[in-house]
């Protein structure tokens, strides 16, 4: 793909992470739409002069129907009927699309399958990653479609220096470039980012109180939740080298290795519950707590993800997050207790001011 459709499709992407002011479903308008766990249809005739971005919802566009701005999709199904016009770039992630109507931009797919009818026509390339495309023979595409193309590996023969012999039957030197586009980069922290945030919401539906627990230490103690988990980032290779020796405790190190990531994740959603929590306030929007806890966990690998792409220094906000997380997680024992010094119930009594 070029560089410039990459970074429309980044654009794009952006709509998906930061709220805009309008998000209203089902009514044609010329604001860009964001909705969150539903769905979107535009109906016959009607045109959105807008961007359209839809997490964990179905978009439907209906005959005739003109969608004047690009279309993000995230956790859902794309349909696009006979004779609708998309003036824009398309991205879908962890869905379907299919296609009946027109498309003049590009299309990028992520983990799932594009439909062209007999009818499509898609002025633009079409990339997928973990998909690909199906096409009906009378289905047209001027640009390329690419599916699942790994990194070019470039090896050009050194020639040879001048005056110097070259030995019989001895091959050149060979100059490896490695051409390794970014956009894998950013895509395998996406990737990341969405299979924690399917972990977070399926926690959320058993260990609810245990998460809260959890995250009430991280908000109400992070410097002690961090001191947890620098100590047990210290002691944790000297203890697990001891146990090796010993042999007999073998198992156990290799249980205590075990939790250490266990821990982390935990403290991670448990993070990320307050985060979606959060942001649910700050748009004046009620959630429940399944999907805050997702939304909530995949912003925050999300955004820590991104810091980690900064040189040098983007390894610090994670290192930073994640010893809190580990931290907070084994000052609870995974949420089953309440953090040292705070008493049951304690953190939500409200002490009325003195008359």
């Amino acid at each position: 793909m070029k560089n410039t459709t990459l970074m429309r499709i980044l654009l794009l992407l952006a709509l998906l992470i930061v709220p805009t002011a309008s998000a209203h479903a089902q009514t044609p308008n010329n604001d860009d739409v964001v909705l969150f766990g539903q769905n979107y249809t535009l109906s016959e005739g009607e045109t959105l002069n807008g961007s359209l971005a839809v997490f964990g919802g179905n978009i439907e566009i209906q005959k005739d129907a003109e969608v004047n701005g690009s279309i993000a999709l995230f956790g859902g199904n794309l349909s696009i009927e006979e004779g609708t016009a998309i003036n824009g770039d398309i991205a879908v992630f962890g869905g379907n699309l299919t296609i009946t109507g027109e498309v003049n931009g590009d299309i990028v797919i992520f983990g799932g399958q594009a439909l062209l009818e007999s009818t499509a026509l898609i002025d633009g390339d079409i990339a997928t990653f973990g998909g690909q495309v199906n096409q009906a023979p009378d289905a047209k595409v001027t640009g390329e479609i690419t599916n699942n193309t790994p990194p070019n590996i470039d090896t050009p023969e050194v020639p040879d220096a001048p005056g110097a012999p070259t030995p019989p039957d001895a091959p050149a030197a060979p100059n490896i470039n490695v051409d390794i586009n970014p956009f894998w980069n950013i895509f395998g922290k996406l990737s990341r980012a969405v299979v924690i945030a399917v972990v977070a919401m399926l926690l959320a539906l058993f260990l609810q109180p245990q998460l809260d627990r959890t995250a009430n230490a991280i908000v109400r103690q992070p410097f002690i939740a961090g001191s947890y988990g620098l100590l047990i980032f210290i002691a944790l290779p000297v203890a697990l080298l001891i146990m090796i020796v010993t042999l007999i405790l073998i198992p156990v190190a290799a249980i205590v290795a075990l939790l250490v990531p266990l821990a982390w994740l935990f403290g991670i959603i448990a993070l990320g519950q307050e985060v979606g929590e959060r942001f649910a306030k700050a748009i004046n929007r009620v959630w429940a707590p399944v999907i805050s806890t997702g939304f909530g966990t995949f912003l925050l690998m999300l955004v820590i993800g991104f810091m980690e792409l900064v040189p040098c220094v983007g390894w610090i906000p994670s290192a930073v997050v994640g010893l809190i997380s580990v931290g907070a997680a084994v000052m609870t024992l995974f949420g089953t207790r309440n953090p040292p010094g705070i008493l049951p119930g304690v953190e939500a009594e409200q002490i009325p001011p003195a008359a």
